[in-house]
């Protein structure tokens, strides 16, 4: 089944963790669009703040989401489709770092609970609260779930929870995809790796909403998380030219391919399909697969 383009004018968007870094660009490039833009994000004072920033490009809202939670999720579908009566595109964005240690035998049980609480039950959360009502209303849609990739395409060795995560993002949303195909209800899915440059994001200092519960309890201080400028500064001591992506042009390029039904939203991704191929190559070998070389 081939999807047909989606017109967004008038329709609605709901975009978890969109209150600040990609999920903000993404918002803005959809009220472009002028659709009507429900932002769930578990930081209360941001949410308010980015609703009031964009008030003026259009209808939009926010809902206090913590995506973790199936009765949270549960209640933001309810308040949509209550209040709009429907759902065009969800955007299934919120995600987290690991918050743990390097070497894989160095993180916790906590390290491991938040990070696939937000990053896969998280977004497993959104396509059960909506995608059910999405199918029942008869109406074009579209999925979207956010990979990375690190973990998406190829494991960034030393962060092996998040890029665990990714993976099962993107495997999950494959599978979604052909479901929704047979289904034949004119709603589909794309998975979304962010690419185009290095990402000024909230993800750097995710810690900042890592549960109490969640915390480390060995040694919560055995790494401290690296700054987006820590990073960036690394990088380029190491001889390497950095781009920092311009995340309102990105977002504008995500809507974009959603309005095309374009399973595979990325930007470059010339040296992750040579990637691809060795690993394959690899795989043929029996041999374990080259990983992304981003000096971390």
């Amino acid at each position: 089944m081939t999807l047909k383009p989606l017109e967004l004018k008038n329709e609605i968007a709901v975009v978890t963790g969109g209150a600040n870094g990609i999920g903000k660009g993404i918002v803005k490039a959809l009220l472009e669009q002028e659709m009507k833009v429900v932002i769930a994000d578990i930081e209360q004072s941001v949410l308010d703040a980015t609703v009031e920033e964009f008030s003026s490009f259009g209808e939009v809202s926010g809902f206090v989401t913590d995506v973790s939670d199936p009765s949270s999720v549960e209640s933001l579908a309810d308040h949509v489709f209550s209040i709009f009566g429907n759902c065009t595109l969800l955007f299934n964005n919120a995600g987290v770092g690991s918050g743990g240690g390097g070497k894989a035998w160095e993180h916790e049980p906590n390290d491991w609970k938040w990070c696939f609480s937000v990053n896969v039950f998280g977004m497993s959360n959104g396509v059960m609260a909506f995608v059910p009502r999405m199918l029942e209303s008869g109406k074009p849609g579209h999925v979207i779930n956010t990979s990375s990739g690190d973990g998406g395409f190829a494991p960034v060795p030393m962060a092996s929870i998040y890029a665990s995560s990714k993976a099962a993002v993107s495997c999950f949303t494959e599978a979604l995809q052909h479901q929704l195909v047979l289904e034949d209800k004119d709603i589909g899915a794309s998975v979304f790796y962010p690419s185009g440059g290095l990402m000024d994001t909230g993800l750097f200092n995710s810690q900042r909403n890592r549960p109490g519960e969640l915390e480390r309890v060995k040694n919560p201080a055995k790494r401290k998380p690296m700054t987006f400028e820590e990073l960036k500064n690394m990088l380029e001591k190491s001889g390497r030219e950095i781009k920092v992506a311009d995340l309102d042009e990105l977002g504008r390029f995500v809507v974009e391919s959603v309005i095309r039904r374009q399973y595979i939203i990325a930007k470059d991704l010339e040296e992750t399909v040579q990637l691809l191929h060795r690993r394959a190559d690899a795989i043929e070998r029996f041999e374990v697969p080259p990983h992304h070389e981003m000096g971390i």
